[in-house]
């Protein structure tokens, strides 16, 4: 007779398809609730870890990336694996995963970029802020980008982290980018940029912005750009002044406080200017061969029944002379194959974390972080919401409700792989990229130089193995 599963005599095995934070906050606490009585093998399309920790946040933010030390000591648990540079739906498919685990949990993230739905919005000029940001970290997959630096004004759509992001690494100098681990061609290209303006666009106002104080605060203390803001943008209508009075919600005051601030401020002559503007939102993208500018509309606040405070255009317009331009509105999950997926909330149905389809349990399926819930929240936010997906599968395996593997011997998967000519990256294969990328940065007295491109990685994987 078989021995209860989740023991280390029958150990549960579990997928994990993604290597981002909440990828690891499952494997943790997997992990944690059963140690020998699981094995873990997480499955990443990229040959390095970490997903949006390393291909998304600003390379001006290194304190954030340190976090990658917590998934260190996660991923050396001998009951762990990585098997990086494997593509699910084409290296691994869904009914490989159902032959060889109990359970699989999606944690693939959102990696398309939601739409304005403006006329204009295709021509060449204008990108989606993802793009920008996957390109100067060194994404393999979007490397190769071109955007036109040589335009010295730029719409940024959108007033949340991302939007401030972008805002800030365009406006930073060759000097201070230099002592990050922004990609190579991204160092380059910044360097001979001639952007000088840069508009932040926020369709609410001020008491409704999405970013932090302290992203705001950064912005107003950069080396060679002013942060401008109007101070008719700060005048609060009724519903936002009494939530400002009443909701105890301190980044919201902060927020208005450093705002106020700001636009009592004169401008101190740097060469670089950001305008940010609340109250404002795009109707066109103006141009015939590519983007020569910017039709947007005044907003005025109002309180919908449901009492959430919402924008509506006036009648005034003005028309912003950009050559470039950003949408930072949200990010938006992709369908996997062979997995449910809501289309209208760009999310893979579920019941906290329990994959269903028309309203039923997919039995051994289950999701996390932004494919699980859209995309909200920081990088801690992902804990709780990892746990509470492993919590229900935990209870599943009790109740019997898992896969019946045909196959859960863990060589099983290796061979697999071997046999179809995948080659997969271990965690000793990506310690060993992640020191010789720290050893090329030393050189040139930069934290880190990327490998931004998978053959490089394998090349270089080779080299040193050799």
């Amino acid at each position: 007779m078989t021995s209860t599963l989740g023991t280390p005599e029958n150990p549960l095995r579990v997928a994990i398809i993604g290597a981002g934070p909440s990828a690891f906050y499952a494997a943790e606490h997997l992990l944690k609730q059963l140690g020998d009585g699981v094995k873990v093998d997480m499955f990443e399309h990229l040959p390095t870890p970490f997903g949006l920790v390393r291909g998304g946040v600003a390379p001006d933010h290194a304190k954030i990336k340190s976090v990658t030390r917590v998934y260190d000591r996660i991923a050396s648990n001998p009951n762990y694996r990585f098997f990086g540079n494997v593509t699910y739906g084409k290296d691994i498919s869904h009914d490989d995963l159902q032959k060889h685990y109990h359970a699989v949990i999606y944690a693939v993230g959102a990696q398309a970029d939601r739409k304005l739905g403006i006329p204009g919005e295709d021509l060449p000029g204008n990108h989606p802020a993802t793009e920008f940001v996957a390109w100067y970290n060194g994404h393999p997959d979007y490397r190769h980008l071109e955007f036109d630096l040589s335009q010295e004004r730029v719409a940024v759509i959108g007033i949340g982290n991302v939007a401030m992001d972008v805002a800030r690494i365009l406006a930073r100098t060759d000097e201070e980018l230099r002592a990050t681990d922004i990609a190579d061609h991204a160092l380059e290209a910044l360097a001979n940029s001639q952007v000088k303006e840069i508009y932040l666009l926020g369709r609410r106002g001020p008491v409704q912005a999405k970013f932090t104080p302290k992203e705001l605060k950064e912005m107003g203390e950069l080396a060679a750009a002013d942060l401008i803001v109007d101070p008719r943008d700060l005048e609060l209508d009724p519903h936002s002044q009494e939530y400002l009075e009443t909701a105890n919600d301190r980044d919201a005051q902060r927020n208005y406080e450093l705002l106020q601030e700001f636009a009592q401020r004169p401008p101190s002559g740097k060469p670089k200017k950001i305008y940010l503007r609340f109250l404002t939102s795009p109707v066109e993208v103006l141009g015939t061969e590519r983007v020569e500018g910017s039709t947007v509309v005044r907003n005025e606040l109002y309180k919908r029944d449901d009492g959430s405070i919402r924008p509506r255009p006036t009648d005034e317009y003005e028309t912003l002379p950009v050559g470039l331009v950003f949408r930072s509105i949200g990010y938006r999950g992709v369908p996997l194959p062979e997995v449910p997926f809501d289309d209208w909330y760009a999310v893979i149905p579920n019941e906290k974390g329990r994959v269903t389809q028309d309203g039923q349990q997919v039995i051994g399926e289950y999701a996390v972080g932004w494919i699980k819930r859209g995309p909200t929240g920081v990088i801690g936010t992902n804990k709780p919401c990892a746990q509470e997906s492993v919590n229900m599968l935990l209870e599943d395996m009790q109740a019997g409700k898992v896969l019946a593997p045909e196959n859960p011997d863990p060589a099983a998967v290796e061979a697999l792989l071997r046999e179809r000519g995948v080659r997969y990256v271990t965690y000793d294969d990506w310690r060993i990229l992640d020191q010789l990328e720290v050893e090329r940065g030393k050189a040139v007295g930069r934290p880190r130089v990327k490998f931004t491109s998978i053959e490089e990685m394998l090349a270089a994987l080779d080299a040193h193995k050799a």
